[in-house]
C-alpha cells in the first residue's frame, strides 16, 4: 500500500489524535502515513462566535474538500464535529474505541461545580453546556469561550474566568488530566452527540484503504454514535444545538439517555430508551420522538429563530 495522507486540524488537540491514527494504521497495516495540516474556518476564526461563522461542519468541511480532491487519503476527526449530512461520496470505515464521555470542570481554585461562588465566571464554546450548566447553577455567569484547550486553560490561569468547561477525553488525550476540578455526572451535563470517540473519513470509492482499516472499527462505539446521529438528525440539530445524548451498550442492549435544554436552562426535557443493538437508528429516532413529545422543538425553534 502506497502512504497515506492523514489530514488534519492543527490545534494540539487535533495533531494529537492524528498522529494516534497514524500510529494505529501503522500498526494494522505495515503502511507508512504522513499527517497533513488543514486550516477549518473553525480554526481561522477563533474570536468569531458559532453563530456568527456558521455551526455546521466549521472544523471539518476543508478536511472534506481536501479528500474530494484527492489532496489528502484520510481526514480524523472528533465525531461530535461531524455534522449529520455528509458529501455521499465519502464515508468513515473507522469509528475507534470510545474514550471518556463525560465534560469535566477546570477550575481556578479546584472548585467543583457546586462550591463556586455566586456569579463566579464560567467559560465554554458549546451551547449545550451553557444551557445545562445554568439549569443547574442559574446563578453562573455562563459565556462563550472559544480557542483550544491550551489557550482556553491559560483563560482559568490568568483568573480572566473561575472556571471553564471541557469534554474530559481531550485533556486525558493532551496529558492533562491533573488539571480537571470535577468529572461531571451526564446527569448534571450530558454528553455532545458523539464525544469521546475519533472517526476516520475516507473516499468510498477507496476500497483497499477501507478494507485495510476495518479492523481498526470499534462496533459498541460505533452502534452506540448511530444512536446519537440518528436521534441528532431527527430533531434537525447541528453541532451547536443545546442537545445531549449518551448511548451506550448495557447488558448486551444499547441504551440511550437524551437532554434538550433551553440556552436559559429554564425548560428541560430527558428521556431515555433502549433497544438491540442492531436497532441503533430506529433508538435514535425513537427518542427524538419522546423528546418531541415533550416539549423539545419548541426549545429548538426559538433557539433557532434567536440564531437566525
Amino acid at each position: 500500500m502506497k502512504p497515506i495522507r492523514i489530514g488534519t486540524r492543527g490545534s494540539m488537540l487535533a495533531k494529537w489524535q492524528a498522529e494516534f491514527v497514524r500510529k494505529k494504521i501503522l500498526e494494522a497495516t505495515g503502511a507508512d502515513a504522513e499527517i497533513v495540516i488543514i486550516k477549518t474556518a473553525g480554526d481561522k476564526l477563533q474570536t468569531a462566535s458559532f453563530a456568527q461563522i456558521g455551526g455546521k461542519g466549521v472544523f471539518i468541511k476543508e478536511l472534506e474538500e481536501g479528500l474530494l480532491n484527492e489532496e489528502i487519503d484520510l481526514a480524523v476527526h472528533s465525531v461530535k464535529d461531524i455534522p449529520t449530512e455528509v458529501p455521499s461520496r465519502l464515508c468513515f470505515p473507522v469509528i475507534f474505541r470510545r474514550e471518556d464521555t463525560r465534560d469535566c470542570l477546570v477550575a481556578a481554585k479546584n472548585e467543583t461545580l457546586s462550591t463556586l461562588r455566586r456569579g463566579a465566571r464560567v467559560g465554554t464554546s458549546s451551547l449545550r453546556r451553557q444551557a445545562q450548566i445554568r439549569h443547574a447553577r442559574p446563578d453562573l455567569d455562563v459565556r462563550e469561550l472559544r480557542g483550544n484547550v491550551d489557550t482556553r486553560l491559560r483563560k482559568v490561569e490568568s483568573g480572566e474566568y473561575d472556571a471553564i468547561l471541557l469534554a474530559k477525553a481531550g485533556l486525558d488525550r493532551l496529558g492533562w488530566s491533573n488539571r480537571i476540578s470535577e468529572v461531571l455526572s451526564p446527569d448534571v451535563c450530558m454528553p455532545a452527540v458523539g464525544q469521546g470517540a475519533l472517526g476516520v473519513q475516507a473516499r468510498l470509492k477507496d476500497h483497499e484503504i477501507a478494507d485495510a482499516l476495518a479492523p481498526l472499527d470499534d462496533f459498541e462505539t460505533r452502534q452506540s454514535i448511530v444512536a446519537e446521529r440518528s436521534l441528532l438528525a431527527a430533531l434537525e440539530g447541528g453541532c451547536q444545538v443545546p442537545l445531549g445524548a449518551w448511548a451506550r451498550f448495557e447488558r448486551g442492549e444499547l441504551a440511550i439517555d437524551a437532554v434538550v435544554c433551553s440556552p436559559d436552562g429554564a425548560q428541560y426535557v430527558r428521556q431515555r430508551a433502549t433497544a438491540p443493538p442492531d436497532q441503533a437508528r430506529q433508538l435514535g429516532a425513537r427518542v427524538a420522538q419522546l423528546l418531541i413529545d415533550s416539549g423539545a422543538r419548541e426549545i429548538l425553534e426559538e433557539v433557532y429563530r434567536q440564531r437566525g
